[in-house]
């Protein structure tokens, strides 16, 4: 080697030596979504976010010093394959942070992954709450966010008296139902004008289902249906309320789980005046849904609290997470709480006849609540992970709840 490479050779040598590891490149970020089976149709547009995320954000520059990765995954709406696929994302590729699953149950199989090798877990859909992780930001809305409050505006602008409560047959319409189902007693509504019925994944027969709603009417009281439906079910239960000749006017639906994929290919004409509790828009022309800008909002809060950390450590973001505030795209600032949800508005979208939403109602930041207060048992619990370092906070005990995750 000639002399003048060899001093180059230390110079460049010197200049590491003076400039800390930041974090290692590239910066892998693991996206978990289902791009096949029956949450496919909504998951996939959540994985084009991510990757559309990444990649903007390596026309900024990256992050600490190094280029973003995505690393896609398919966990194929198989929800022990979620568990699989989070371990592979975590041990095999290395990932720095995952974004990602849709259903609860798949959470809920993720999480002791999650939690067992202390990876950090951003999910972005509305939940039933009832859960908190220091490994988990909960960047959806927790019913105190959606669900409660799409309940009231049945009740305070519409005049429901009686409610079919729609599910798919999983952890989250169960638990939210049970939450609704205490919170519409204590609104004075009588135990028999409450309908609640469940359906497999992938249900596509619903004429049944549609027939007992309509037949809750019978004695001339307004109806009105909350729909925890998930998934490609969404398609079939909306072609049977447009056979049925169901308007908006006849029976409101409200649906915390459905978008513009769900309605795409849809005749929409008889769905109009039908509601979802989470659409918003981004920008002028581009229609997005509430997880899509949960992911958008939970990205950019991880890229700023990394870059504010000085790495990509987990523990070292979890801390810089407390507090980051970034604008939503409604108007708004999100603000990360230190119960690991977001402080977020409620909007209320009603169905355009050609398969868009109009906003109807906004509120303005709601905080998340991790611990529901219409169930007892939750009522007395808190989560903080910033300064009292507990998700399961009894405040009458003043002790911390330690369960293991063990789903």
């Amino acid at each position: 080697m000639s002399p003048k490479l060899l001093k180059t050779s230390a110079v460049a040598l010197l200049m590491g030596s003076a400039l800390p590891a930041l974090a290692d490149c590239p910066v892998k970020v693991g996206v978990l979504h289902s791009l096949s089976g029956t949450m496919a149709i909504s998951e996939t547009t959540l994985k084009d976010t991510m990757e559309m995320l990444v990649e903007q954000q390596n026309a900024k520059g990256g992050l600490l010093g190094c280029e973003l990765e995505a690393v896609v995954v398919d966990p194929a709406s198989d929800w022990p394959l979620f568990a699989e696929k989070a371990r592979e994302l975590l041990t095999v590729h290395n990932v720095d942070v995952i974004f990602g699953n849709w259903t609860s149950v798949s959470r809920k199989s993720v999480l002791p992954v999650i939690e067992e090798l202390n990876g950090l877990l951003f999910y972005p859909v509305q939940y039933e709450g009832e859960e908190s992780s220091k490994n988990v930001f909960y960047t959806g809305a927790a019913p105190n966010q959606q669900a409660i409050p799409a309940t009231d505006y049945f009740l305070e602008e519409l005049g429901v008296e009686k409610f079919a409560l729609l599910g798919t047959d999983y952890v989250y319409p169960r638990t939210t139902n049970n939450i609704l189902e205490a919170y519409l007693k204590d609104k004075g509504i009588a135990a028999e004008d409450i309908f609640v019925n469940y359906t497999p994944f992938g249900h596509s027969d619903w004429s049944k289902v549609v027939a007992d709603v309509v037949a809750l009417g019978a004695d001339g009281k307004k109806v009105g249906v909350i729909s925890t439906i998930n998934g490609d079910a969404n398609v079939g239960f909306y072609k049977e309320l447009a056979a049925a000749g169901i308007s908006a006017d006849d029976i409101p639906v409200v649906a915390f789980s459905v978008g513009e994929e769900e309605l795409s290919g849809l005749d929409t004409t008889n769905l109009v005046g039908h509601l979802a509790a989470w659409k918003t828009r981004m920008g002028e022309d581009r229609v997005t849904n509430d997880p899509m800008e949960a992911h958008y909002i939970g990205f950019n809060m991880w890229v700023n609290a990394a870059t504010g950390a000085g790495t990509t450590d987990v523990d070292a973001v979890r801390t810089a997470m407390y507090g980051q505030e970034f604008p939503n795209l409604t108007g708004g600032t999100a603000v990360m709480l230190p119960n690991h949800h977001l402080s977020k508005p409620v909007l209320i979208g009603e169905i355009q006849e050609d398969g868009q939403f109009d906003i109807i109602s906004q509120t303005e930041e709601v905080p998340g609540d991790a611990w529901t207060d219409f169930l007892p048992e939750s009522a007395v619990l808190v989560s903080d992970w910033k300064d009292l370092g507990c998700g399961m906070y009894n405040t009458e005990t003043k002790t911390c709840v330690q369960i293991k995750s063990n789903y």
